[in-house]
């Protein structure tokens, strides 16, 4: 799961995610992590990953290598500066990506990542819409990885529903980190990782 934007619910969210022993990954951008600090510290002690947005939520793939490297750069020190930690996951904003983007994250140690199921939390349709939107996903499968937003109107009333609906369906919830291969893997056009040679 990826998040953030605004921060009204982030406490509710950890809360719902507490109840369920359930970690996951927070996406920031540097405008948030700048304006709650505090959100953010909360999100690592509660043992989160965090994950780097860029620093402006530019399209990625209409600025050059250093550009690049500056945008994902500014959030990582911010984010370290405040918890201590190195983040190594970006999600490029709106999905936008090329090779440049890709040299540049794999040059500072970053894994580009990108979702296979959106939530269309963002689109305020309601709490409802956001559950069968994710549990009904053509795309749901093993190694899913599920966009929502911290800052959604109905995301924190949703959540709870998402996270049962989709242990009862089987699948485990776990942070981005501990789903993706690093090395030694091979990708199909979709996007899904296999180990080489299997």
């Amino acid at each position: 799961m990826t998040f953030p934007w605004g921060n009204d619910d982030t406490a509710t969210l950890l809360s719902i995610l507490e109840k369920y022993n359930i970690k996951t990954t927070f996406f920031m951008t540097g405008g948030w992590v700048e304006s709650y600090p505090e959100d953010v510290k909360a999100i690592s002690d509660a043992g989160h990953d965090l994950g780097n947005h860029s620093e402006n939520h530019k399209q990625m793939s209409q600025l050059s290598l250093e550009e690049c490297r500056e945008e994902i750069q500014k959030v990582h020190d911010k984010v370290k500066e405040l918890t201590g930690k190195d983040m190594t996951l970006f999600r490029p904003p709106y999905g936008d990506y090329n090779d440049t983007l890709i040299e540049a994250a794999n040059s500072l140690g970053y894994h580009v990542i990108q979702w296979d199921v959106d939530s269309l939390d963002w689109k305020d349709y309601g709490a409802d819409a956001i559950v069968s939107k994710v549990i009904g996903h053509p795309h749901l499968g093993n190694g899913s990885i599920i966009l929502m937003h911290n800052g959604a109107t109905y995301t924190k009333d949703a959540l709870e529903q998402v996270i049962t609906g989709l242990t009862e369906k089987g699948y485990e919830i776990v942070p981005v980190s501990e789903l993706i291969y690093t090395e030694n893997y091979d990708m199909d056009h979709e996007g899904r990782q296999f180990v080489n040679g299997s």
